[in-house]
Order: C-alpha cells, then structure tokens, then sequence
C-alpha cells in the first residue's frame, strides 16, 4: 500500500469511530473528512468541495421540500389516516394495513416523516384495538424501510446509485427500476411480519403512559375561558379609531388582553338594476395583525381580562361590550390561530421572571392566558407572578409561533403537536400539492427531465403555490443529511483516486471470486448491510458502491445487478435501532429495547439476502 493509500484509510477509519461512537454530529464529522482530505492534498479544493454540486445532493434537498409541503398541507396525514381508516382492531390485520400504508407513502416521500406523521395513528390504534404498541411500531418501522426501497427516490442511496453509473457514462436507474426487486422483498417482508415476525415482537407494555394532551377545544373548555372572554366593538365616535393597539395601552392601561383584532368584509356588489345596487356583505371576519393594524369603526377586538377591567375600557374607549357565548371556540381557534399548553422545565430561562420582565407577548407574538401551577389556585395573576419550573401555560397565537416554541427546547416543553396545525392554512391548497407532486412523479418515470430538475421544478411549484413558505422551506430540509452526503462523497473520490476502491475490490474478487459473480454480489450485500447497522445508508453507499462498479469491471460483467443490491443493502436498517432515524424514532413509543431489533430484524435481513440474490441476476443479468 502507498502513503496515499494509508493517509485515506486513516480519514475513513476515524471518521466511522466517529460515525459509530456519535462523539461528534455526523454532519461535524463529514465536514472534517471534506477538511482532511483538502489539507492532506489527496484532494484538490473543488475536487473536496464537489460534493455540494452533485444532483443527487440537490435532488435529495429538494425532494425534503416536496415532502415538507406534502406534510405541511396535510395531504400525507390525510392519506394516511384513509388508508389506515380500513384496518379494523385485529392485530393481524392492523400489522397488513400499517405496513402496506407506510409502503405506499415511503415510496414517494421520506421514510423518517412518513412514520413521524402514521406514528401518533398508529398508537391511536393500538389503544383503540386493545393492542400493546410493541406489537405495531417495529412493524411500521420495517415496512417504511422495505417501501423506501421500491423506487428511485424513496431513499438517498437509490438516488446515489443511479447518480453513480451516470458519472460513469452508464445509463443510469430509472423511476420504476427498483419497482420489481423492492415489491418482492415488501411483500417477503410482511409476510415475514405477519408469521414469523409476530412470533419475535415482544409483547410489551410502555413504561410510562404518554400524559393525554387536551385538543385546544378541550383546553378552551377545561379553562372556562368563554368566562374571561369578551368583544368589544368600535363604535362610530370611539377615540380608539385610527389608533394601533400598542399605542393605545390597553393592556397596561386596563389590565386586558387584546388577543385579536376581527374585520368584517367588505360589501360586494351581488346584482344591478338599472341604477340601483344590492349589496351582499359577507358574514365571515378578517384576522388582522393586533400590533400594527390601526383599529377602524366596527372592529371586533377579541379581549380577555375581568369583567370590570373590560367595562372600564370599554367605557374609556366608548366601546360596546358583548361577552363570547360559551362554546364559541372561533374566537381563539381557527385555521390561522389556536392555543396550546407549554411546560418550562427546570433550565428555562423564564423561571424566576414575570411575564412583563420576559417580554413574552413582544418577544414569541404568543399571549398567556393563564398560569397552571400545581398545589395553587387556578387565578393567578399573570403580570405579577413570577415564573417557576413545572408552570404549565396556557398561550394563544398563531399556530406557527406555537409551533416555533419547540426550537427553544431550554425554555419550553410544548405540549401536544402544535405543527399540525400550523399548516393548517396551507390544507386548503393539499389539492395543489397532490397536483404538484403528480406532475413531478409524471416528469421523473416519464424521463421528460433529468430527475434533479423535476425535483427542483416541483420544489419550486410548491413554494409558488403556497404550499410551502420559503421559511418552511428551509426548515423542511435535513440540512444535517445534506451536509453528510455532500461531505461524503469527496472520500469515495479519494478512495478511488488513491487506488483503494480497486484494492477493496480485489480483495472481494480473491475471497469470494471463484464462486462466481452471484458470490460477489451476495458479499456485497452482506458488507452493505452490516456497515448500514451503524453507519447512515447514505455514507455506506457512498463508501461501497465504487467497490461494487469497481468490482464488476474486474470480473467483466454487467454493474447493475451489484449496484442494485448495494443501494437495496443499505435500505435494510433492520437489526440495530440506530442503524436509521425510522428505528430510533419508535423505540421509546414502543418500549423497545437493543435485542430487539436484532432478533426481529435479524432473520429479515437473512429473507433480504437471500431473496436479492436469487432475482436481481434474473432482473438484470450479469
């Protein structure tokens, strides 16, 4: 071996001590690879930096925001929840339907958000048949992972794979080419699930049973909040007209809570007859910005406050004072807006401040409405009292600044899942999505375009659209897996400039080479497999598919077959519960435990083998 030789497989070895250990981010380490290989000079700099060009990389982030706005619209939990409307309380019939779901919606949208939005169903389910949650998790897990691998861009190594034998001047994979081996070993999977499997999953209880999150509904109701709640309208000579709320002071000046400012619409012309015009004025009232908008005559202002405090202002103000009916849950909850619980655990920066000293209504756009501590009474009072840990409270505002409160995981536990609601303005537009990633799907399996710009084309229609903000955007990529992959990729460009790749595959053809082509592509699926247990199926492809075409050129045969069950290999993450974020996401909901993992994902990961091995030769000869 060469000094270059043992410089790149220095970087390898403790980039995966480092990928297995977790002592550093994955997408930390990747970036040093990239650094190592620029400062060693196995590399040039744009030769290290190629990776953020390559379109399998922008293919990949753009299909995270295809798959935001699937999610953000509410199209993939409508699909879902039809789907899974069919499976009925028996077990075995819920373990088909779950894994066939999760199947069909992986195929086409990302494995980690598809069992993130099927997972709360699905513990719904369990529940409802009487059904312990270990029975269905693993099942869920395993059947996203078997669906991800029965299209080009169900998971990033298919996309990788493909990107791969373009590169190399070969006709690449197309949409539908993984269709055949993936439906075969799908269907080896839930019948392994429905059989065997159901003999290996535990049967266990949770630890701890999740605390019940009221819907905001139950919240309004359980809060009596219609008692504290009251519409002040503006009449025609109230000094408050042409006034923003902040500059008024109400809420300091009278000790209430503007919580809205209502609208009602503009008349619109219905019919004209000869000179005369009826006037139809619409029913339904705008939401405006409370901050910035100058109050106008007939205004609705949504307030919260006592009784007194509102009479006063409203006095003040000349104001007419009309209470909120009970039950009527519009004046806090909508598409736009709602309320939701958060919890400040013990490090929160909040503890041991007011809500004034905070700054919490001008620095979250959130009001509180009111303070749940326990052992104390239910009126507190929310501008005096000082914050403790374990204060429950109670916030309204729009769904997005709910849902933002979760990126501040120090200060706050927000209760429930206030994301679900935040795209629930865009829900009206899940026919535009569904219209949007049909037009992709038809670009991609009809080759119209390269399968990067139909990415990037439906990327771009969802944000046009409406389906998704720019913001959401960005927020719906997984920067971290972009950056592993773009970081990634130079070191499989270093192993084959140094000479690795070949050596590696040598090495293969002279330990199993005499038993023929279907020994090396078994190998191959066997080395793939076992690195993707502790290392991302992204990185194992990066590191292996080169050995794989490598490998081929050497016993001359045909790359596609060995390709092919590379990328299959690394989609079966089944025997380690951080071998894929799927895995991870389900072992507290399912009180797993390591073992168990390997003991159902073992013997499926044995049908994966050999099933590969018996049809992709036939699939795609050698």
């Amino acid at each position: 071996m060469t000094y270059d030789m043992w410089i790149a497989l220095g970087i390898l070895a403790i980039a995966i001590i480092l990928f297995v250990t977790e002592w550093l981010r994955v997408d930390v380490v990747a970036i040093g690879v990239m650094v190592a290989l620029m400062l060693s000079g196995l590399l040039t700099t744009d030769e290290a930096l190629s990776g953020f060009s390559n379109p399998a990389v922008l293919t990949i982030a753009a299909l995270f925001i295809v798959g935001g706005a699937v999610m953000q619209t509410g199209l993939a939990d409508l699909i879902g929840r039809r789907i899974l409307s069919i499976a009925g309380n028996s077990e075995w019939r819920l373990t088909a339907v779950i894994m066939a779901a999760v199947g069909l919606m992986s195929g086409f949208m990302s494995d980690t958000g598809t069992v993130a939005v099927l997972l709360p169903a699905i513990v719904s389910l369990a529940a409802r048949a009487k059904v312990n949650p270990s029975r269905l998790l693993i099942p869920l897990s395993f059947g996203s992972l078997l669906g991800g691998a029965t299209t080009l861009i169900g998971t990033p190594p298919n996309l990788i794979v493909s990107d791969l034998l373009r590169e190399e001047g070969l006709e690449a994979f197309g949409f539908f080419d993984y269709t055949p081996i993936g439906l075969v070993l799908f269907a080896g999977g839930v019948l392994f699930m429905l059989s065997v499997g159901r003999l290996l999953l535990p049967d266990r209880k949770r630890v701890q049973e999740v605390q019940r999150v009221e819907t905001p509904e139950e919240l309004v109701d359980l809060y009596r909040l219609p008692d504290n709640l009251f519409h002040l309208r503006v009449r025609r000579d109230s000094s408050l007209i042409g006034q923003t709320v902040v500059e008024a002071d109400l809420g300091r000046a009278f000790h209430i809570s503007v919580l809205e400012i209502q609208r009602p619409g503009q008349p619109r012309s219905l019919i004209r007859v000869g000179g005369q015009q009826l006037m139809l004025q619409p029913e339904e009232l705008k939401r405006l910005p409370r901050e910035t908008t100058p109050i106008a005559m007939d205004d609705l202002l949504v307030v919260q406050g006592s009784s007194t405090d509102v009479s006063q202002a409203a006095a003040h103000w000349n104001l007419a004072l009309q209470p909120v009916d009970v039950g009527d849950e519009r004046s806090l909850i909508d598409y736009e807006a709602g309320i939701a619980e958060i919890l400040l655990p013990p490090r929160s920066s909040l503890v041991g401040k007011t809500l004034v000293e905070a700054r919490f209504g001008s620095t979250y756009n959130l009001t509180v409405l009111a303070i749940n501590r326990a052992g104390a009474e239910r009126d507190i009072n929310l501008k005096e009292t000082r914050l403790q840990a374990g204060d429950t409270l109670l916030v309204q505002g729009m769904w997005r600044s709910i849902a933002a409160l979760k990126r501040s995981r120090r200060d706050f536990v927000v209760m429930g899942e206030p994301e679900a609601m935040a795209g629930a303005p865009a829900r009206r537009r899940a026919p535009l999505a569904l219209l949007v990633l049909a037009g992709m799907l038809i670009l991609m399996i009809t080759n119209a375009v390269s399968i990067a710009a139909a990415a990037m084309v439906a990327a771009l229609a969802m944000i046009l659209a409406g389906c998704v903000t720019i913001d959401e955007a960005y927020e719906a990529v997984d920067w971290k897996s972009i950056v592993l992959i773009a970081g990634m990729l130079p070191m499989s460009i270093a192993l084959e400039k140094v000479g690795l790749v070949g050596l590696v595959a040598q090495g293969l053809i002279g330990l199993v080479g005499d038993l023929g082509p279907l020994a090396v592509l078994a190998g191959l699926f066997v080395l793939t497999s076992a690195f993707t247990q502790v290392l991302s199926n992204t990185a194992t492809t990066v590191l292996i598919a080169p050995i794989a075409l490598a490998a081929a050129r050497q016993l001359d045969v045909q790359p596609y077959a060995l390709l092919m069950a590379v990328a299959i290999a690394a989609s079966m993450a089944f025997a380690s519960p951080v071998a894929s974020p799927v895995n991870t996401l389900v072992m507290s909901a399912g009180n797993y435990r390591f073992r168990d993992y390997l003991k159902v994902g073992g013997p499926l990961l044995l049908l994966a083998l050999i099933l590969s091995v018996l049809l992709l030769p036939v699939l795609w000869p050698l």
